[in-house]
């Protein structure tokens, strides 16, 4: 017999509905089969229907134990299967869900005429088929129940999902009950508290500094008691550590009131204090700074909440904020991820709008990338800036993008804290037994516009008509309160006062504040780390017989295992090398830094398209099984006897930058003592990450003093292969470098490649190290170094020329960095240029002026100074060099440049016309260069699209 999993609802007769067979059928296609017999019993194979039928005869004769809600009612009518699940599906089309809007009363889908039904069978009793808890009497009793249910204050998006188990979870979490929260006084007073403080911050804020941007939360303020909750429940479930992540508005709402910032710091940065002038760096505005203080929680336990910072850029904090979790459940050994939990709070036109959003979705779904789950709160506030929903996105709801990876939706009116109290826990409990993500989208407004200083009437007119007559979610929840008898106008009256007198006293207090003299951002997992110190030199070198160790370790292929033959001549040709001690490539060189700093105990995270082969087939890092598929990391088995060593861990990224740069920037911003690295699949790549780039890695320790070590490897090297993946975009690093923010660098020699991943993790600062890695170099053999190099000396700024010159004699001095030295120097031996010198600026950033000017010194008579490249002059390092090198030539050397034209393309399209440009540059460098002669000769050289001399 075929799979029955197989087949369609339309196929024809299955044959005899076996036990055998029924146990074969996939539930989800049960499931809808079962939907398709409910609305049409003829639209399904008859012995589907007989099937079908027999269940509901069975169900009405026999009846289901009070756990299956199927109690037996005589003369109950068939067919609410359907009306259960029709409710299940699409319920939250009625659901009063909007404080601004009625909710609609009616839904063709929904209407009992669409399942069979007549009014007349309203009071007739009805088989409440699976839906679960006290059996309604009649038919209208189980809609009632149902609208009860799934058309309250929130409506549930989860029939999408296909785990049968998830879904009958959230069943009997909803149903019994209707949905209606659980509550008791003290719960009751809480949330009120919490509102109280979301609207009384608002409101002071806007009292005692008019005209201030604060990006409020007014309209919203339901967000609050709803995050509290999660808090709450988090802590009842022994996590440790929530993390945060959100854009600016209600920023500083959440700061004061969940994260606990204290009040003071807060109005401090209204009164105008800044940083203490001994913390370097720029600051930011106030509402995207990051905070983080431990929370005593109500159940006794104690949970660590932070709040990442974030830019401008709404959702660009997401990924940043899933990969410091990554790297605290690491840390905590939490295999489970349910220890430490990510919670992000989106805004609803940016949720569904910014591609970063299903980027992460995706990424955090991922092996090597999980988290556990994470709690989304979408503040929906019915509009973007100025834009409305039907103009931002084609969905009915902004987290509709969320269907990706079927978690749960809890659409919930912001005017009903209560029921908001109550998602918060589904979701806490959802995450916590299936280690998914939970979606809860908080319908709620935005009472003023983008900013205090905007008028949102002039493009929503009749929305903040609306808006102007909506009395207040703290006002109505109080109605609500006082309404039932528990509560007197006394007892909220205290919570009020008492509430407005801690802020105006945080105030007094805030106008006489003096900033602390430090800023702790070297705590936890950063003790022992500082800031920069003026001398930086580390060292690096190892002895050969380390080095010697860790190659035949490597190359030691396990019994068992068929790695693929090619494969496992890479690794015997590095044995050989380092053996030998000469010959190691750029692939070996890695392999040697990744092991020693394994070896001592170091981590290493590599992360990118195709990292574990390697984009050129230069690294191979992960071996695969030519039978089995199955895989073999060679730097894990280093160890030896009775030794322990850290791990390697290698992944095969996404197609996705800014996400998994994101990632790996929050993992390395809470994991300093990870070598941790973001390798691109060819250097152009970056500029899909370019806002991570700017805002989190360049500007990140000037503006929030964190510190982060990353890593990037952006291979670069013009070889013919047109506009794209030649160019890293060097210039584009070298505008961001500032106020030693960076560290951009460019090793033409494995030796230095090896050097300079292991000075990153031996130092006791972290900047982030940005690296242009070679292309066509990797396999160069005038590129490879001897083992000599390894086992002596430390990563060199600048290297000096391998040919021994007369001094004396040099006139020229080309000073360049990468591939294109190896062009000069075969250019200069072709040409018998003894008079020219060539130097590698191999560290651009931090600028090595003493380094260059001590190489220049060397060369008395070189009055003649040339930085060459293969990039275009308006590209690559020739601006930069340009503001540097004159200081330090003093006036009395010239400076010239050689390269490409300027150009709109980083690299021309035809490898003939790139062969001819590089020959120019030669002519440029070479044929212009002043002889050592009693005459000095100048030959000019014409360029391709001008034909200046």
């Amino acid at each position: 017999m075929a799979n029955p999993q197989d087949r369609s609802a339309e196929e024809d007769d299955p044959g005899p509905l076996t036990p055998e067979f029924l146990a074969a059928v996939a539930p989800a296609w049960l499931d809808e089969l079962a939907v398709r017999y409910a609305e049409n019993p003829y639209s399904v194979d008859p012995s589907w229907r007989a099937f079908f039928a027999g269940i509901e005869i069975g169900r009405s004769k026999a009846g289901e134990s009070a756990s299956d809600a199927a109690t037996p009612i005589p003369g109950a009518r068939p067919r609410t299967f359907g009306l259960v699940s029709g409710y299940r599906e699409l319920g939250h089309l009625l659901a009063n869900i909007d404080p601004l809007s009625e909710p609609p009363t009616w839904h063709p889908l929904l209407d009992i005429g669409h399942f069979s039904f007549s009014p007349e069978d309203l009071d007739a009793p009805a088989a409440p088929g699976d839906f679960l808890g006290p059996t309604p009497p009649t038919l209208g009793a189980l809609v009632e129940a149902l609208k009860a249910t799934y058309c309250g204050t929130m409506g549930i998006e989860y029939t999408g999902i296909r785990d049968p188990e998830q879904r009958r979870w959230l069943q009997e979490r909803m149903e019994p009950k209707r949905n209606r929260p659980e509550l008791d006084r003290a719960s009751r007073l809480r949330i009120y508290r919490k509102l109280v403080e979301a609207e009384s911050l608002e409101r002071f804020l806007h009292v005692k500094f008019r005209g201030q941007k604060r990006f409020s939360l007014e309209g919203g303020e339901t967000t609050i008691p709803l995050l509290q909750a999660i808090v709450e429940r988090c802590a009842e479930e022994e996590v440790q550590q929530l993390v945060l992540g959100m854009a600016h508005r209600g920023r500083l709402n959440v700061l004061a009131n969940i994260v606990h910032k204290p009040f003071e710091m807060l109005l401090a940065e209204f009164e105008g204090s800044t940083l203490p002038d001994s913390v370097q760096g720029d600051g930011d505005v106030k509402y995207h700074a990051g905070y983080s203080r431990d929370h005593h929680a109500a159940s006794g336990n104690i949970i660590h909440i932070s709040l990442t910072p974030n830019p401008s850029h709404l959702e660009a904090v997401n990924p940043v904020a899933e990969g410091k979790v990554r790297a605290k459940q690491n840390q905590l050994g939490d295999t489970r991820r349910n220890r430490v939990v990510p919670v992000l709070l989106h805004g609803d036109a940016a949720f569904i709008g910014q591609g970063i959003v299903p980027e992460t979705l995706l990424l955090t779904h991922l092996k090597g990338y999980y988290t556990g789950g994470t709690i989304h709160v979408v503040i929906n506030n019915q509009i973007g800036f100025t834009t409305s929903p039907e103009a931002s996105r084609p969905t009915r709801y902004p987290t509709d993008i969320a269907r990706i990876i079927e978690s749960p939706v809890f659409h919930v009116n912001g005017d009903d804290p209560e029921m908001a109290v109550h998602a918060a826990r589904l979701a806490v409990d959802f995450r916590q037994r299936f280690g998914r993500d939970v979606i809860i989208e908080l319908v709620c407004f935005r009472k003023h516009g983008h900013n205090e200083l905007d008028e949102p009437s002039f493009t929503q007119p009749r929305m903040y008509k609306r808006i102007a007559e909506h009395s207040g979610t703290r006002t109505l929840y109080e109605e609500k309160l006082l309404a039932s008898g528990e509560f007197s106008e006394e007892d909220l009256e205290a919570v009020r006062v008492e509430i407005q007198e801690t802020l105006e006293l945080a105030l007094e207090y805030a106008r006489s504040f003096e900033p602390r003299q430090e800023v702790f951002s070297f705590g936890a997992e950063w003790s022992g780390f500082g800031p920069a110190p003026a001398d930086r030199s580390t060292d690096t070198a190892l002895p050969a017989t380390i080095l010697q160790e860790i190659a035949a370790r490597a190359s030691a292929i396990p019994a068992n295992f068929e790695p693929h033959t090619k494969v496992v001549k890479v690794y015997q040709q590095r044995l050989e090398a380092v053996e030998e001690g000469r010959g190691i490539d750029f692939g070996c060189a890695e392999m040697l830094a990744f092991g020693s700093l394994l070896r001592e105990g170091t981590p290493v995270r590599l992360s990118g398209q195709d990292s574990g082969r390697g984009t050129f087939s230069h690294r191979h890092s992960v071996l695969h099984d030519q039978s089995t598929d199955g895989l073999h990391i060679p730097l894990n088995a280093i160890a030896g006897d009775g030794q322990n060593q850290a791990c390697l861990e290698v992944l095969d990224s996404p197609l996705s930058e800014a996400a998994v740069l994101g990632f790996e920037y929050g993992y390395s911003s809470a994991e300093p003592k990870t070598l941790t690295i973001w390798e691109a699949q060819f250097g152009d790549f970056a500029n899909g990450a370019q806002i991570i780039i700017d805002c989190f890695i360049a500007g990140g320790e000037s503006r929030w003093q964190r510190s982060n070590g990353l890593v990037l490897f952006l291979p670069h090297g013009y070889e013919g292969q047109g506009a794209e993946h030649s160019s890293a975009r060097l210039e584009r690093w070298l505008q961001l470098c500032g106020d030693d923010n960076l560290q951009v660098v460019q090793p033409t020699t494995p030796a230095q490649l090896f050097h300079l991943l292991r000075r990153q993790m031996k130092r006791s600062f972290r900047k982030p190290l940005v690296v242009l890695t070679p292309k066509s170099l990797l396999r160069f053999k005038p590129a490879a170094s001897a083992l000599s190099d390894l086992t002596e000396g430390t990563f060199a700024p600048v290297l000096p020329d391998p040919v021994t010159l007369d001094n004396d004699v040099v006139t020229s001095v080309v000073l360049c960095t990468g591939r294109v030295f190896y062009d000069l120097a075969k250019a200069r031996e072709e040409r018998s240029a003894e008079e020219v010198a060539l130097l590698r600026v191999e560290e651009m950033h931090p600028f090595p002026g003493e380094e260059i000017h001590a190489a220049l010194a060397a060369f008395p008579n070189a009055n003649d100074i040339i930085w060459a490249q293969e990039e275009p002059a308006n590209m690559g390092a020739w601006w930069y060099m340009q503001q540097h090198l004159p200081a330090i030539l003093d006036g009395t050397r010239e400076l010239r440049g050689a390269a490409r034209d300027a150009a709109a393309a980083p690299a021309v399209g035809s490898y003939l016309l790139h062969g001819r440009e590089q020959k120019e540059i030669m002519a440029e460098v070479f044929e212009r260069a002043p002889r050592h002669l009693d005459t000095v000769e100048t030959r000019s050289v014409a360029r391709k699209t001008s034909g200046d001399s």
